[in-house]
């Protein structure tokens, strides 16, 4: 290879061949200008955006993690959580097996995916569940209605459709949403009618289209008959002359399907009847009619209108229980649930800070245990209940609003004594109480679940730091975990000013944790920027650390919260004591 001796011309003589080539091409009336680039410290890069990375999928989980995970969420379905988080977890795992090693790995012909039917009443959770497995994955996920499908004449059409969404949710990542969820809600609504003599074309016609995606085919992207899909082909053939057929491979999504079934229960209880297992008398509760789904086969889905084909391809079969009462209640109660968590946001939009009373959680949870539409009649039950006051309060002063027992018993009554200025003290005393409620009680749940938050999360919660989780929690509206992530970022940056530290002054300080939670407090209360912070250290601490450091040859200090609070007498307790040690030594 020939070597250059040249040296390479700097920005400077760069600059100016431009400049004298402009010069004559344009005359004067063209010319360069470069930044001022004036010398300074080391910045403490808090203010630049964080580069978008590309999503990741979390192939690491295990069975136990990921059921822990879902606890933190939802209420009950022990089984159905075990079921679910064992077969996903395998699935994924797998993949990552077979992809770590391919040479050790045989393909498996006609090998079956661990597809997932769900059968459970409506508002158990079972679209809730999915979606946060989904999250806590890092995969694309995408929910279909099966009974749409059979709306239109080019059924196929319909379900390729789904697996051309997971594209379009993985940002037209075509790899990420090969690996991704698809749901079918309603599945039971596409079984063939039993009524009908002979083949039920509409229904069964779906079961067929949704064969060939559920175990192994690949999708053409493009879409017959699209004016986009036309327009988008001529512009990639413009640019790379080459005409690209784009399609994604079904083999390793998973399918999950769901449906209520609610008439399954009597052909499992007359096969178990026929074979002298039991449950021969009529069902008489909700609790029992679980317990025989418990219990369904494929031959029972066959007889209920599913072709043979059609339930083979649906292995893992998970049953949801019923929601109690106590079921409803308990999902109030929970930080992470998104009903009581959207109606905080409803009134946060008019700048109303509302609390609860946990007395009110029972009423509530009772008015929609009688609608019998599971945890969706949570939403119907608060939205019946707070609708007046949403309507009135926003037109008023109020700006922190207690809802009590009367609020939901005796709304007009309660509203009137809300609005009268004699009682504004009491009403004061009633949110405070309700505000220290929900305090305790958070702290209770983080402190119960810390080590899988802790784990989560890689933050240690101890004690101080649960403080300082639960005040965040109650003075924003996320769930729990976006509260301690919030706390991990604030953690993440403190640790970033013991780097520029030594950066711009050479001194290896140690930011002790107490000093750190206590500096946190400082960024949520009062609103102190990172930077101003920095810049607080580096004036309190700078000169006194450098004199120790020339008298001594010391160079690594740890800083504690009572260090920031009187950085005076700290830096001369130090410099007292590093000197006599200096002088003895």
């Amino acid at each position: 290879m020939k070597e250059h001796d040249e040296k390479m011309p700097n920005p400077r003589e760069i600059e100016k061949e431009i400049s004298e080539f402009l010069s004559k091409k344009f005359g004067g009336s063209v010319k360069i200008v470069s930044p001022i680039v004036l010398p300074q410290e080391v910045p403490l890069e808090t203010a630049e955006a964080p580069q978008k990375k590309e999503q990741e999928i979390n192939f690491d989980l295990i069975p136990e993690d990921l059921v822990s995970y879902l606890d933190q969420y939802i209420v009950k379905q022990d089984d159905a959580k075990a079921i679910l988080a064992t077969k996903i977890c395998t699935h994924f795992n797998r993949i990552k097996h077979v992809k770590a090693s391919p040479e050790k790995t045989d393909e498996i012909v006609g090998g079956i995916k661990n597809n997932i039917l769900m059968i459970g009443p409506t508002g158990v959770g079972k679209t809730y569940m999915i979606r946060l497995i989904a999250d806590k994955i890092g995969v694309p996920f995408v929910k279909g209605d099966a009974t749409k499908f059979s709306e239109t004449g080019y059924v196929g059409g319909d379900v390729e459709d789904l697996i051309r969404d997971l594209v379009r949710e993985a940002n037209d990542n075509i790899e990420l949403a090969q690996h991704g969820i698809i749901y079918i809600d309603e599945l039971d609504k596409i079984a063939a009618n039993r009524q009908i003599i002979g083949a039920d074309v509409s229904r069964t016609g779906v079961q067929r289209a949704l064969l060939k995606p559920m175990e192994e085919t690949d999708v053409d992207l493009k879409v017959p008959h699209d004016p986009i899909s036309m327009i988008q082909e001529i512009e990639r053939f413009r640019k790379t002359g080459k005409r690209e057929k784009r399609s994604v491979s079904t083999k390793n999504i998973l399918f999950i399907m769901s449906g209520a079934f609610s008439d399954i229960s009597e052909i499992i209880k007359k096969r178990m009847k026929d074979q002298g297992i039991g449950f021969g008398a009529k069902i008489i509760s909700a609790q029992e009619e679980v317990d025989i789904l418990k219990h369904v086969k494929s031959e029972d889905l066959i007889e209920y209108g599913f072709e043979t084909e059609f339930v083979g391809r649906l292995p893992v079969k998970a049953v949801f229980d019923n929601l109690t009462e106590r079921d409803l209640y308990e999902i109030l109660r929970n930080p992470n649930n998104p009903v009581i968590l959207g109606k905080k946001l409803d009134f946060a939009a008019y700048g109303i800070d509302i609390k609860f009373e946990s007395e009110v959680f029972f009423i509530l949870a009772k008015r929609a245990f009688e609608e019998n539409t599971g945890a969706r009649g949570l939403v119907s039950a608060i939205e019946k209940a707070l609708l007046l006051f949403e309507k009135k309060l926003p037109s008023t002063n109020i700006k922190k609003f207690s809802v009590n027992i009367s609020v939901i018993e005796e709304q007009e009554g309660y509203l009137k004594k809300l609005l009268s200025v004699s009682n504004s003290r009491k009403l004061d005393e009633n949110f405070e109480r309700l505000e220290l409620e929900e305090k305790k009680y958070v702290s209770k749940y983080i402190t119960e679940n810390k080590k899988n938050l802790g784990d989560k999360y890689n933050l240690t919660l101890s004690p101080s730091r649960i403080d300082i989780v639960t005040s965040y929690y109650c003075k924003n509206i996320m769930d729990i975990g976006n509260a301690i992530k919030n706390i991990k970022s604030y953690y993440d940056d403190i640790k970033k000013i013991e780097l520029y530290f030594f950066k711009n002054n050479d001194i290896n300080i140690v930011l002790e944790k107490n000093a750190i939670d206590f500096i946190i407090e400082q960024l949520i209360n009062f609103g102190i920027t990172l930077d101003n912070l920095y810049k607080k250290l580096t004036g309190e601490f700078e000169d006194g650390l450098k004199l120790i450091r020339e008298k001594t040859g010391k160079n690594r200090f740890f800083i504690t919260k009572e260090a920031l609070l009187d950085p005076e007498r700290f830096i001369n307790k130090l410099i007292k004591n590093e000197l006599q040690n200096s002088l003895i030594s």
